[in-house]
C-alpha cells in the first residue's frame, strides 16, 4: 500500500496505511514493513517466494553513489528476473544486494526508465518512489493478473492491492449506480471502475506517474491480433512446434521459486497441460481440484484420471452446500468488487487445501482468450450467411425474431443474426440483457451501455477478422474482469500464489499470429494447441469441452439455498438500487422451473452481500487471520 502526498505528510496518513494493510494481510502473512519520508509513505505485506531471507519490502535500491534513491512496494513475480539482472550488471554496471526479483524492476528503471516495464516478464503492480526526484512511478502487468487499487484524496494519491485497504482513507464505500449496471449486464465491474464510486484501477497494461499530486496513465501495451496465413502440413507443424516450445519455456520460467510449487487440475486441457509441463521441472508435483456432490457437477474423476495419466499426486477438496452459502459474505469480503461468477467458491476452497501443502500454484486463464478456446468463437462461422443481407433485412429479421414464441428453434439465432457482432458480443458473461433492466434496477439509465465498454475495442480491432475482434474484446473485458480478479482474490485469501504461464508475454507473441482456420478447425476450439500438445496432454483430455470447476447454483436454489437467497432478498437495505420484489419473482420463477433464473439470483445477491458488507456494514464476516507458522 502506498501514499504519495502533495504536500508534507500527515502523520495519519502513515497510520492509516498501517491499518490498510492489516486488512489485507491475508496477501502476505510472512512480513509487514513500514517506510516513509515527509512526502510517500509505502507498506508491504511480503509472501516470501524468492530469496526468502533477504528481499524485504520496500525495497530500498540506489546507484552508488546515491543509495537511499528510490524505494519500491512490489506484487508479483518476474519469472525473468536471472536473465534481467545478469544484462543489468554487465551492461550498466548494476549493483544488486540481494537475490531476488525486485531488484531487476527498480534497477532497470534507473538505467532504462519507463520503457523497461516492458521488458518485464511476469505479473506486477509496483509503485517506485524516487525519492530525490520527489515523484513516483509505476505499472501493472500486460494482461491484469495483479490488481491495482488507486484513490485521490485532497491531500495526495493512494495505491493499493485491494479496496478494502484504501478505505481507511477514503472512508465507507460509495455505490457507483453506472459500475452496477454494467455488472448486472457483464456479472463484473469492467475496469478501470470500481464499484465504489471513491476507487478506480489503474488498468492492466499500463504504466503511471505522480508528481505534484497528479496522476498520469500511459498504455504500454496494445494487444494486436496479427494471423498470417499458415499453408502445407510442414508450415502447420512448425507452428505446432512453436506452441510447444514456448509453453515449455513459460512453465520452466514459471516453476522458479524456492518454494514448493503445484498445480490446479480441473481436468480440462489448459490445466492438464500446465501440469504435464510442471512435473518435467517438479517429479513429485502435486495437483488439486474442487468439486461437489451432486450429480452432474463434479469432475473429480476425470481429474483423477488425468493426474493418474500424467503421474501426479491428487488431491481433491469436496465442497458442500452448506459450506457454499456460508462462505460467500467471507468470499465477498475478500472479492472487494462483487464478481457473480459461482466458480470462485471451488476456487476459494481448493486454495484453502492447496495451501496446506504448497505455496505457489500454476494454473490455466488465459489459454482460451489466447488460442480461440470460447464455444462462441463459432458463432461468426455460423452466422457468416446474415452478414451478407442489407442492415434492412437483417433488422426485419430480428423483428420476427421478436415475434416468435419463447423456447421456438432459431428464435436466438434469428435475433443474433439480425445484429452486428459489435452488438451481439460483449463478453463471455451475459447476464441481463439491458432491456430487462428497467422494473429491476431502480437508477436503470439507458445511456449507460456495454457498448461504453466494448466499442473503444472494436474500433482498435476493426481490420481483424471476427474471432480475433472477440478475443481482443475477452482480454479487455471477461478476462481481467472476471477470471483474473477471482483467481487472484481466491488465492491470496489463503496466503497462495497463483501463477498462470498462459499469459505470458512470449506466449502471446505466438498465440496471437494464429489465423482462425487453426483455432477452430476440426470442429472444436484451440485447434492448434490442441495439436500442439498432442505429445504433451493425455487422449482421453484433448478434445474433452471445458471443464473449470461448475457449481450447482441451478440446482442448489431450487432447494436448500432458497431460503439462503430469499432471506438476502428480503432483508438487504438495497432498495434504492435492486427492486426487491422482482428480484423476488426472479427467485420463485426458479423454484418453480418456470425458467433457468440461477445466474440473475446469484448475481443479485452477490451485490447485495457487497453492499451490505461495505456500505451499509449490517454482514460483518469472520475473517480467519492467517497462520502459517512454517514457510512451505
Amino acid at each position: 500500500m502506498t501514499f504519495i502526498s502533495t504536500d508534507a505528510l500527515r502523520a495519519e496518513r502513515v497510520d492509516q496505511v498501517r491499518a490498510g494493510m492489516a486488512l489485507q494481510r491475508h496477501r502476505g502473512p510472512d512480513d509487514t514493513e513500514v517506510w516513509h519520508d515527509d512526502r510517500a509513505v509505502l507498506g508491504f505485506n511480503r509472501l516470501s517466494i524468492i530469496d526468502i531471507e533477504n528481499s524485504g519490502q520496500p525495497l530500498r535500491w540506489g546507484p552508488p553513489e546515491d543509495p537511499d534513491r528510490y524505494w519500491m512496494v512490489f506484487n508479483g513475480e518476474i519469472y525473468n528476473y536471472l536473465e534481467l539482472r545478469a544484462e543489468l550488471a554487465s551492461s550498466d554496471g548494476a549493483v544488486f544486494h540481494t537475490e531476488g526479483d525486485g531488484e531487476a524492476i527498480v534497477a532497470g528503471y534507473h538505467y532504462h526508465g519507463a520503457d523497461w516495464v516492458q521488458r518485464l516478464r511476469g505479473m506486477f503492480a509496483f509503485v517506485i518512489w524516487d525519492a530525490r526526484e520527489q515523484r513516483a512511478f509505476g505499472a501493472r502487468d500486460w494482461f491484469g493478473i495483479k490488481p491495482l487499487y488507486t484513490a485521490a484524496t485532497p491531500d495526495g494519491v493512494a495505491f493499493s492491492s485491494e479496496a478494502k485497504s484504501l478505505r481507511e482513507l477514503t472512508g465507507t464505500a460509495r455505490v457507483s449506480a453506472r459500475a452496477l449496471q454494467h455488472y448486472l449486464v457483464l456479472q463484473y465491474v469492467p475496469e478501470p471502475e470500481s464499484m465504489d464510486a471513491g476507487l478506480t484501477r489503474i488498468e492492466s497494461g499500463c504504466s503511471f506517474t505522480v508528481e505534484d499530486g497528479r496522476l498520469e496513465q500511459t498504455r504500454y501495451f496494445h494487444p494486436v491480433f496479427d494471423s498470417r496465413p499458415v499453408t502445407g502440413p510442414e508450415s502447420q507443424e512448425a507452428l505446432y512446434d512453436r506452441i510447444a516450445a514456448v509453453l515449455d519455456d513459460s512453465v520452466a520460467k514459471h516453476m522458479r521459486a524456492d518454494v514448493t510449487v503445484g498445480s490446479f487440475l480441473s481436468g480440462g486441457i489448459d490445466s492438464t497441460a500446465i501440469a504435464a509441463l510442471a512435473k518435467r521441472y517438479n517429479p513429485d508435483l502435486l495437483t488439486f481440484t474442487a468439486a461437489f456432490r451432486a450429480e452432474g457437477y463434479s469432475e473429480n474423476d476425470v481429474a483423477d484420471e488425468s493426474a493418474r495419466a500424467i503421474g501426479v499426486e491428487h488431491v481433491t477438496r469436496w465442497v458442500t452446500e452448506e459450506e457454499l452459502t456460508r462462505t460467500l459474505p467471507l468470499i465477498i469480503w475478500y472479492l472487494d468488487d462483487p464478481v457473480a461468477d459461482p466458480a470462485l467458491v471451488p476456487l476459494y476452497f481448493v486454495a484453502n487445501e492447496a495451501r496446506k501443502h504448497v505455496k505457489v500454484v500454476l494454473s490455466g486463464e488465459g489459454a482460451d482468450e489466447f488460442f480461440g478456446g470460447y464455444t462462441i468463437y463459432h458463432e461468426p462461422v455460423s452466422l457468416a450467411g446474415f452478414e451478407h443481407l442489407p442492415m434492412a433485412l437483417r433488422r426485419g429479421l430480428g423483428a420476427v425474431s421478436r415475434a416468435l414464441p419463447n423456447g421456438i428453434r432459431g428464435k436466438d439465432m434469428l435475433r443474433r443474426g439480425a445484429l452486428r457482432l459489435e452488438d451481439r458480443y460483449y463478453g463471455n458473461a451475459r447476464i441481463f440483457r439491458e432491456e430487462q433492466l428497467p422494473g429491476l434496477l431502480r437508477p436503470y439509465d439507458p445511456s449507460i451501455s456495454f457498448h461504453d465498454v466494448t466499442d473503444p475495442l472494436y474500433e482498435a480491432s476493426r481490420p481483424w477478422d471476427p474471432v480475433q475482434r472477440m478475443q481482443h474484446v475477452d482480454l479487455f473485458s471477461w478476462l481481467r474482469g472476471d477470471i483474473l480478479v477471482k483467481a487472484d482474490r481466491m488465492t491470496m485469501a489463503n496466503s497462495l500464489e497463483l501463477r498462470v504461464p498462459f499469459l505470458d508475454k512470449e506466449v502471446f507473441e505466438v498465440a496471437r499470429r494464429i489465423p482462425m482456420s487453426e483455432k477452430l478447425a476440426g470442429g472444436t476450439t484451440k485447434y492448434a494447441m490442441r495439436k500442439a500438445l498432442e505429445r504433451i496432454v493425455p487422449e482421453h483430455v484433448l478434445h474433452r469441452r471445458k471443464l473449470g470447476f461448475p457449481v450447482p447454483t441451478r440446482v442448489y436454489l431450487k432447494g436448500d439455498s432458497y431460503a439462503w437467497a430469499r432471506d438476502i432478498i428480503e432483508s438487504s437495505p438495497t432498495d434504492e438500487f435492486i427492486d426487491p420484489k422482482a428480484a423476488m419473482r426472479l427467485l420463485d420463477e426458479h423454484r418453480a422451473g418456470v425458467a433457468d433464473h440461477s445466474r440473475r439470483v446469484w448475481t443479485i445477491v452477490c451485490f447485495m452481500l457487497w453492499y451490505d458488507i461495505f456500505v451499509a456494514g449490517t454482514v460483518t464476516p469472520e475473517v480467519p487471520r492467517p497462520q502459517y507458522p512454517v514457510r512451505l
